[in-house]
């Protein structure tokens, strides 16, 4: 490619489709996550045809997107391996996890659970080889440098893929009753699991933004996430709360996981104002240039799952306001999800010159400080 911007020409299609995928971003499934819940809380709320019309685009997403992942693991695998050194990175592959089970679940809603039973096998695949295999290899192939200068917000990703089985696990429950005790059995456990991962992530994230200098370029898109984990965390309490008393499992945890669902909803709500104020720290006050990145899917799906969440949990605990608030998360979701997706198709109409999985906004306007962090 370097070759063809030297000499004015544009790179062939072949040869543009090759680095696109070479480069692609490793959280780019963030944008199936994203679809896939509008289309679970638009299932939900309505309008049914919008429901539609995002699960075909979350399900072709998915296959464009994870074909494309899949062509990189197998011909650019030294640039995967790569991406599973950097701290800053590694924790987006957990956007595989997620986006599978999120469209899985919504498959579940039109009546297909063997596809959601196949998506969620593989999303649970990949999680169990991600869980074990990214803290092994930052803990075990550094060379002496600290990993904790990479904490950023996707690293609670592992939780959002962690949820995502428990919600796809409760969502088949009920489908195999057979299989219901064990199906709950593993949707309690993982639910614990990503509680106590977001327990454990958070610190370390406050703890670097007290430790290191804040710019505009590390304080990005994925910090959203800190409400994102927070929202799926309590959607899958609230359908853990949904399955039946009979259950024992649910039986002996139903009231923990009630209480500590809204604890958790209401830690999420309380990000949102400040991150609506780093957001505008970044772009206002530090003039960052607001082009498409695609961490910025990483902002619609926590809107999308704050909603569906929201909504969820209202209705198994009965609280009247949170399915109006559900309604107005829901277009707030939509519109962001219009807006990022015409930036989106700016950025594909622009020629061929740069690193087409690399963030545009990674070159600081004149005037603005170094994006180092």
């Amino acid at each position: 490619m370097t070759d063809d911007l030297s000499t004015g020409k544009r790179p062939r299609p072949r040869r543009r489709l090759s680095n696109v995928i070479r480069d692609l971003h490793p959280g780019y499934l963030a944008f199936v996550m994203a679809t896939g819940t509008i289309s679970i809380g638009t299932f939900s709320l309505g309008p049914s045809w919008l429901s539609r019309t995002f699960l075909v685009i979350a399900s072709g997403g998915l296959v464009v997107l994870g074909g494309a992942l899949l062509v990189k693991l197998v011909f650019f695998r030294p640039d995967i391996a790569a991406d599973g050194r950097e701290p800053e990175r590694v924790f987006s592959f957990f956007t595989v996890t997620a986006g599978a089970d999120v469209l899985g679940v919504r498959l579940a809603l039109s009546g297909h659970p063997v596809a959601t039973a196949v998506l969620a096998g593989a999303a649970a695949a990949v999680w169990l080889t991600l869980t074990y295999g990214v803290p092994a290899s930052l803990l075990l192939a550094r060379a002496g440098d600290s990993v904790l200068g990479g904490v950023n917000g996707t690293w609670l990703l592992w939780v959002v893929g962690t949820q995502s089985l428990s919600v796809a696990a409760t969502t088949l429950a009920p489908v195999w009753p057979g299989q219901s005790e064990l199906l709950a059995t593993a949707a309690v456990s993982l639910w614990g699991i990503g509680l106590l991962l977001y327990l454990l992530l958070v610190p370390l994230i406050v703890l670097r933004w007290l430790t290191v200098p804040i710019t505009p370029a590390a304080l990005g898109p994925p910090y959203w996430i800190l409400m994102g984990a927070t929202a799926i965390s309590v959607l899958a309490g609230a359908k853990i709360l949904g399955l039946s008393l009979a259950l024992a499992i649910v039986a002996a945890t139903r009231g923990f996981v009630e209480g500590c669902s809204f604890a958790v909803w209401a830690f999420g709500t309380w990000w949102i104002p400040l991150l609506v104020v780093l957001g505008l720290w970044r772009h206002v006050m530090r003039r960052w240039p607001l082009t498409y990145e695609p961490p910025l899917w990483s902002v619609v799906f926590p809107l999308a799952m704050y909603s569906v969440a929201t909504l969820s949990y209202g209705g198994v605990a009965h609280i009247s306001f949170m399915e109006p608030l559900s309604r107005f998360m829901l277009w707030v979701a939509i519109i962001a999800w219009l807006l990022v997706s015409a930036a989106f198709l700016k950025r594909l109409a622009r020629p061929a010159g740069g690193s087409h999985g690399q963030p545009t906004a990674q070159t600081p306007p004149q005037g603005a400080p170094s994006a180092a962090s």
